[in-house]
């Protein structure tokens, strides 16, 4: 007989009421600029899927990527929800909250997938604003073609 395994929702709604170390750690050094650490943090070949952007895949290249392009953002984790797969061993982690730079401010989601080993398997990232604020941020340098 073959039970089926339905997912476990938990929700936080404080980023301090997030509980696993390693999304805490993910903001942590991202916020300090501390890039190196931010991907050592991910699986070997973890992938990290940024808004406009292809996936970047690797701690080699995740590392690269936010060095040139994630300098002066400041990450700020508002509510968690969290799905346990229990058959595959695996953590869905969706965050919302804000992203800020010198140059403005959007509302974001983070999906973070983790293995059993908490290390990160992947991180999408996706702009929660409305078509116009999206245009507006397209206008900026940082994501045009």
């Amino acid at each position: 007989m073959t039970a089926t395994t339905q997912p476990i929702l938990t929700y936080s709604t404080a980023p301090t009421e997030i509980k696993e170390p390693v999304i805490l750690d993910y903001f942590e050094t991202f916020n300090a600029g501390n890039f190196e650490a931010t991907a050592d943090l991910f699986d070997a070949e973890g992938v990290l899927n940024a808004p406009f952007e292809d996936p970047i895949v690797g701690q080699s290249a995740i590392e690269a990527y936010l060095k040139a392009e994630a300098r002066e953002m400041q990450l700020h984790p508002q509510q968690s929800a969290t799905r346990i797969l229990e058959e595959d061993s695996k953590l869905e982690i969706q965050v919302s909250g804000r992203v800020k730079t010198s140059v403005f401010t959007v509302n974001v989601g983070w999906l973070f997938v983790l293995n059993s080993q908490q290390k990160i398997l992947a991180v999408t990232v996706k702009l929660l604003a409305s078509p116009q604020e999206l245009l507006n941020l397209r206008s900026h340098s940082k994501f045009k073609d």
